[in-house]
């Protein structure tokens, strides 16, 4: 997260207490991916905690290079892929999982691109301006820019809840707030964001659960 160390490993704490809740009232496979999202980036951001650590002296719990590795693998490797891929697992009806279903083939094709760029040419890890900034030759251009931004946040726009789409919308405007004040920085800070947005993951499955209540009690 950008700032510091301490808002990193804060961020990752109060995510991560918010994401046990989340995946404990989740039910069933179609749900555990989605419901682990906001579990997932509490611990992205962890490691972006330790790549402050390392970046700024201290390297209790490592160097940069594999922190810096496991926090690019994440953000530009797996995310691309795993927001549609859950969208896709919850969607109840086969119409909303084919509108959902070019989001999940670009992702899929998004990740093999950024994974091997990972593999393939070294990362420049550096603090700018009081945020983290990750420089990789293959990934950091405009058109792959686009792309991720499409795959994470398109998907959500298709499905049939309301607060899915709510938080594509949240999300989006997230993104384009960040590459006009931090572009430089885009991936440490817009993944913070999305790191504090995923806690609506919890109050979407709470709404649901809420709703299943009800539906039993006029059953009965």
């Amino acid at each position: 997260m950008c700032f510091s160390a301490t808002a990193s490993f804060t961020s990752s704490a109060v995510v991560a207490v918010v994401g046990v809740a989340t995946v404990a009232i989740s039910r069933g496979p179609r749900e555990w991916l989605f419901a682990s999202l906001p579990l997932l980036f509490a611990a992205h951001q962890f490691a972006e905690g330790a790549v402050w650590l390392a970046l700024t002296g201290n390297g209790a719990l490592g160097g940069v290079g594999p922190w810096g590795f496991m926090y690019m693998l994440y953000a530009q490797g797996v995310l691309p892929l795993l927001v549609p891929l859950s969208v896709w697992l919850i969607e109840p009806s086969r119409r909303r999982k084919r509108m959902v279903l070019p989001f999940l083939v670009l992702g899929a094709a998004l990740t093999l691109y950024q994974l091997w760029t990972l593999v393939h040419f070294p990362t420049a890890i550096f603090v700018e301006s009081h945020s983290v900034a990750y420089r990789n030759p293959g990934s950091s251009n405009t058109l792959v820019a686009t792309l991720y931004v499409i795959a994470t946040c398109g998907s959500l726009f298709f499905s049939e809840y309301r607060d899915i789409v709510a938080l594509g919308a949240v999300n989006l405007i997230g993104v384009l707030v960040v590459l006009w004040v931090k572009q430089y920085a885009f991936t440490s800070v817009w993944c913070a964001y999305a790191a504090v947005v995923s806690i609506l993951i919890y109050f979407y499955f709470r709404r649901l659960r809420a709703a299943d209540r009800e539906h039993r009690v006029l059953l009965h």
